[in-house]
Order: C-alpha cells, then sequence, then structure tokens
C-alpha cells in the first residue's frame, strides 16, 4: 500500500471509530489468556508487513517518539562524533516518566524520504517497533492497543486478529 497523507488521514480515522472495540478485543483477549495468542500475532505480523512497506508510512516516526536509553545516546552520539550530552541536549528531554524522548516530532532523524540518517545506530525502541512479533504478547496488550493508534500495519493486524476470531474473511478498511 502507498501511504499518501490522505490514506493516513483514513487510518486515523478508521482508527477513532474502531478505538473502543478494539480496546473490548484486548480486554477478551487479556482475560481470555490465549495459549497461542503469540503464534497469532507473530503470524498476523509476517503476513502484514509482506504486504506493508514501512518507508512508505513513517507514520510512527512523524508522531510519536522511542525511548532513548544511555547505551542508545551513547551510540547515536558517537555515530553524529558529538558527546552524549550534547545529543542530549539538542534533541532529547526527559519525559514525566523520566525517560529521554525526543524534543518534536516527526523525528529529527527522519528524512523527507522517510529514510532514517541514524538507521543503523538508532535506538532500541525503533528496532523493536511495532512489537508484534515479541514474546509474551499478553504482557504488553496494552502497549500493542496505543500502537494501533500510530501503525497501520498493527491496525491491520488487530482487524485481521479480530475478523479471523469471528470466521469472516477480512477485507481492509482503509
Amino acid at each position: 500500500m502507498i501511504y499518501t497523507e490522505e490514506t493516513i488521514k483514513e487510518f486515523q480515522r478508521q482508527n477513532r471509530l474502531k478505538f473502543t472495540e478494539n480496546k473490548k478485543f484486548f480486554e477478551r483477549l487479556k482475560n481470555k489468556k490465549i495459549k497461542n495468542l503469540d503464534q497469532e500475532f507473530h503470524t498476523k505480523h509476517e503476513e502484514v508487513f509482506d504486504e506493508i512497506d514501512c518507508l512508505k508510512c513513517a507514520n510512527c516516526c512523524k508522531t510519536t517518539s522511542p525511548i532513548f536509553k544511555d547505551v542508545d545516546i551513547e551510540r547515536i552520539a558517537k555515530h553524529l562524533r558529538i558527546r552524549p550530552a550534547e545529543l542530549v541536549k539538542q534533541h532529547l528531554h526527559l519525559d514525566s516518566d523520566g525517560d529521554y524522548v525526543l524534543n518534536s516530532s516527526p523525528c529529527t532523524f527522519l528524512g523527507s524520504d522517510n529514510y532514517c540518517s541514524i538507521y543503523e545506530h538508532r535506538p532500541k525502541a525503533c528496532r523493536e517497533y511495532p512489537h508484534t512479533d515479541r514474546k509474551n504478547m499478553a504482557g504488553i496488550l496494552p502497549l500493542t492497543l496505543e500502537n494501533t493508534q500510530v501503525c497501520p500495519a498493527v491496525f491491520e493486524m488487530v482487524e485481521q486478529l479480530k475478523n479471523a476470531g469471528l470466521g469472516g474473511k477480512h477485507e481492509r478498511v482503509f
């Protein structure tokens, strides 16, 4: 799928319409304690990312900030040939949880072509995003619900999982 400003707006509209439904779905997943939840998410993760190219979207990089751990700050600063304190001063601040995050969105390191200028050195949070191929998905269901609001791929995975549970064939909603 090619992402334009229009398709991202449609994703956001669909997300607003389905957020309450998705929240209930995640509550059911949590309460049912599904044994193969990891496998269900991992299968959908592979299927959806076979069709979706993150470089065509980059909504995560345009709208949210990853958490920068000290090891991330040191690695990125070394790559940029600046002191870690300078990286923090120029680009980061402590949020209410005491984590370093970007000062602004879109990400400072995101190019106009949606490529990351520090890709090989990016924070661990970016490397693992959107976390739908991790073990113990039950433990990160609240985060995954939040990610449905940011990542069209996660939204699509959740739609497919909901529809698979109902036995219906899924059709893309945006």
